[in-house]
């Protein structure tokens, strides 16, 4: 026996068991990915429909994804056995998705509307906060409440709530009911935004600066921009992404008011410690910005931007259905009334900010 028949040997049960937790780590992952995968090829399947009709997707297959998704998810809630696979559709996948987006985005569709728009966001992001933490108080919401809702609207949705909350010490049940709402009303102005177009008068540029300004998540901006042209999903998602990068100094801002607030509320001491890097920058945005800068500077060939749009295309409807997954409708009915009313006005203000900061920059 050769000493590398020897070490093959020895190396055999570490490597099995290597194996069976990948094989247990992918057999735990693709119930729920063949679901969202069923829930895809329907929505492409009634698109492909519409177009066999219509000669037009009047609704496009990231929109019925959410609604199919939206749909089982009220009539039947997944299983255990679900449960990894579509989060992992609707965080893992997705994130693959926004980077490989960046591939077809060129940095200079934002830079051409200069360095305005870029302050405009930030200035848009911290102005929401404080009107909307003031409207939450008014409403007679606690402070920490508010502060989830507020950041949640200006920056990014769930994400930016669940960031925030160890920050500020908030309640758990303030947590679940600031996210479940957040969910519901993320599907409605993701239906709902596109409409808006025509009673506002907007461009494709202006549009995209709207959704890429009031949507919540990266792919509800998607989903928003793509059934209007390619020109607003790229500067909604630009936009978008300079909202999400706000996430880091609106948390440290937060780390050092936190002690500040009243005790009541709250679920004991607010986390002091420091958020890692990537918690505060995820790391599919420096994807996307990476990609979108090669893309810029003509690094990554033409003939490869088509196939990369498809594949990230395919995989955000793959997260649009794992997104519906997760929204139950029924949760309206569990939400209080003050809570409801304050998330809405919120919203509103949002809207308001970004029509004012299109018209005020006079964005094309």
């Amino acid at each position: 026996m050769t000493a590398r028949t020897v070490d093959r040997l020895a190396a055999g049960p570490a490597d099995r068991a290597r194996g069976s937790v990948w094989a247990g780590a992918v057999g735990s992952l693709l119930p729920g990915l063949v679901l969202c995968c069923l829930i895809t090829g329907a929505a492409q399947a009634l698109q492909a429909g519409e177009e066999s009709l219509t000669g037009h997707p009047y609704v496009e297959a990231l929109v019925l994804a959410i609604l199919l998704g939206t749909a089982v998810r009220t009539a039947w809630v997944p299983g255990t056995r679900f449960k990894a696979g579509i989060a992992f559709s609707a965080k893992q996948v997705l994130e693959v998705a926004v980077t490989l987006l960046g591939a077809s985005v060129s940095l200079g569709a934002i830079v051409a509307s200069g360095p305005a728009l870029l302050a405009g966001i930030v200035g848009a992001v911290a102005l929401t906060i404080l009107a909307s933490c003031a409207l939450c108080r008014a409403l007679g919401l606690p402070v920490r409440m508010a502060l989830l809702i507020a950041c949640g609207n200006a920056i990014c949705g769930n994400s930016a709530i669940a960031a925030v909350a160890p920050v500020i010490g908030a309640d758990s049940r303030d947590v679940a009911a600031a996210i479940a709402f957040t969910a519901v009303l993320g599907v409605l102005m993701v239906l709902g935004l596109p409409l808006f177009v025509p009673l506002a008068g907007f461009s494709e540029h202006q549009y995209g600066v709207l959704a890429g300004m009031t949507v919540y998540a990266v792919p509800q901006v998607l989903a928003a921009t793509v059934p209007v042209s390619a020109l607003a999903t790229q500067v909604g998602t630009l936009v978008k992404l300079v909202r999400v990068l706000m996430l880091g100094p609106v948390v440290v801002a937060l780390s050092l008011f936190a002690p500040r607030l009243p005790t009541a509320g709250a679920t004991g001491k607010a986390a002091p410690g420091r958020l890692g890097f990537f918690k505060l920058v995820p790391w599919f945005i420096l994807g996307f910005l990476a990609l979108a800068s090669l893309r810029s500077l003509g690094l990554i060939p033409d003939g490869a931007v088509g196939p990369l749009a498809r594949i990230a295309g395919f995989l955000t409807i793959v997260s649009m259905a794992a997104l519906g997954l997760g929204v139950d409708v029924r949760v309206l009915a569990q939400v209080g009334g003050r809570v409801t009313l304050a998330v809405t006005a919120s919203l509103l203000v949002l809207l308001a900010i970004a029509v004012l900061l299109i018209r005020g920059l006079g964005i094309g």
